[in-house]
């Protein structure tokens, strides 16, 4: 596996495949190309693989992957990079894709924003949600605090142990921490700015429940104004609707109000779209151009669900359409990885 690997400057990489989002579907999709014997270069704007999972919730416990009764989604990107491996994909990180074309032969020409170009014979897009921003804390003098006392995501739980904690939010995100966050922190507040919640009933129930105990407090306020004396962060001031203005004392922030989705400059690639969605065919997942595949919570279709589950399937059936469109005259057999020999030398298993 290279990170990074370029050509001399100005030559365009010759690839079978540009698998455009390291996430966790575009990195399967390394692994199902690979069974077939197709190399993939793959493009991410993030500086590592691993997408959402590893930008937005590295910690957080993942339920449904099959055969992993509970598996953190930081270690669901290990796992699939250290399944990947045989396959030595490489990798271009920190780089976001600017240019795209499909040329008179049918090849495509793709660039970055940091010069790297590809020559490439078809392409995967897997960009999840496309770019995302996290939806930011609403009130003045904040800039300063972000990325240091005010977070919109948690890399580090450990850093938070025994700290003042004030979340903002009424989602999954927001529910999801607090309940992995109330044994760990000094104190911590919840604010939310109506009484209903978007989140799992189980886990505003267990919420309510830690609340009726004293072991956290809720507020159905909304943001007002940073109490941080000299530059140093001590709290927060909420306004609840009767208009009383609370002071909470915090040493961090956490903010979950969810992410602005954005395809970017995908959405000038002259693929059809629906609702901001890549629409596909399911028998390949190919686009409405020919030789542009899509899997993942980037693409629609009927019938649609955004799980990382369905976007390994997608990836299964992708690999044999992208086979298809590369080498038509190839005849496609179904081979299993238990019993195939060229499978076996592939990954590096046979005797």
């Amino acid at each position: 596996m290279s990170l990074n690997s370029q050509t001399a400057a100005g030559e365009p990489i010759a690839a079978e495949v540009v698998i455009v989002g390291a996430g966790p579907c575009g990195l399967f999709q390394v692994f199902e190309l690979g069974l077939l014997g197709i190399g993939a270069h793959v493009v991410d704007s993030l500086a590592a693989p691993g997408g959402q999972c590893t930008e937005l919730y590295p910690d957080k416990p993942i339920y449904d992957i099959p055969a992993l009764p509970v598996c953190g989604a930081q270690e669901l990107i290990d796992r699939l990079m250290e399944q990947i491996k045989p396959f030595k994909p490489q990798f271009h990180l920190g780089q976001e894709v600017v240019q795209f074309c499909r040329r008179e032969d049918g090849r495509f020409s793709i660039g970055t924003a940091a010069g790297t170009r590809f020559d490439a014979g078809t392409v995967v897009i897997a960009g999840g949600v496309g770019s995302f921003q996290a939806r930011r804390l609403g009130i003045e003098g904040i800039e300063p605090f972000e990325g240091r006392d005010i977070l919109y995501r948690v890399k580090d739980v450990g850093a938070l142990e025994r700290k003042r904690l004030v979340i903002f939010g009424g989602g999954d995100s927001a529910l999801d921490w607090t309940l992995e966050l109330a044994t760990r922190a000094r104190s911590l507040t919840l604010v939310h700015r109506r009484a209903e919640f978007r989140a799992a009933p189980a886990s505003v129930a267990r919420m309510r429940e830690l609340v009726a105990a004293g072991r956290m407090r809720l507020f159905e306020a909304l943001p007002h104004s940073l109490i941080a004396p000299e530059g140093t962060l001590g709290g927060v001031n909420v306004k609840t609707a009767d208009g009383t203005v609370h002071a909470l004392e915090a040493d961090r922030l956490l903010v979950f109000f969810g992410l602005h989705p954005k395809l970017g400059p995908i959405a000038e690639w002259g693929l059809e779209l629906e609702r901001k969605a890549l629409k596909v065919d399911t028998e390949k997942f190919q686009t409405s151009l020919p030789g542009v595949f899509a899997v993942g919570d980037i693409n629609t279709y009927p019938g649609k669900k955004k799980l990382i589950l369905s976007g390994f399937h997608e990836a299964a059936l992708a690999a044999f359409g992208i086979q298809h469109h590369l080498y038509p005259q190839k005849r496609q057999f179904l081979q299993y990885t238990t019993t195939s020999p060229i499978m076996h030398q592939r990954l590096g298993v046979a005797d």
